[in-house]
């Protein structure tokens, strides 16, 4: 059943179909996150040790290093990357590394910015569709 249908802001374009995987707290994927095992490695984040691999992750933004869209361009290379991403504000650094995934590699990960009230009903663990056009299905 549809619970939620709502038109959100492409910064890559793309669809994907897959599990929520909400981050409490942003993600700096430079050093943060392991391309090879697709786990958050950073110590001191609330999600350490959460896989990240083909989920649609769910977070407010990203956080930081300008490094963080080679680490996404080489999760893509390896298939670990997120399925795609759901940002409650843009992240100019995540596109860049989806794009160079994209360019090089062939795989898109759709990036998304929705709406605080959307972004604030999302649930961990919630089935989520990125359809082409812009609009974001939350099961």
């Amino acid at each position: 059943m549809v619970s939620e249908v709502a038109h959100c802001r492409l910064l890559v374009e793309g669809q994907a179909t897959g599990v929520a995987c909400v981050l409490t707290e942003p993600l700096s994927l430079w050093g943060g996150f392991d391309p090879e095992s697709g786990l958050v490695t950073d110590v001191h984040h609330p999600d350490h040790g959460r896989s990240i691999t083909d989920t649609i992750v769910v977070m407010r933004s990203g956080r930081g290093s300008s490094s963080a869209s080679s680490v996404l361009a080489e999760a893509v290379r390896l298939s670990s990357a997120p399925a795609a991403f759901v940002l409650a504000e843009p992240d100019e650094i995540l596109v860049l590394g989806a794009l160079v995934g994209k360019e090089l590699y062939g795989t898109t990960t759709p990036i998304v910015v929705v709406s605080a009230a959307i972004h604030g009903q999302i649930i961990d663990g919630q089935r989520i569709g990125i359809q082409a056009g812009g609009v974001i299905v939350l099961r």
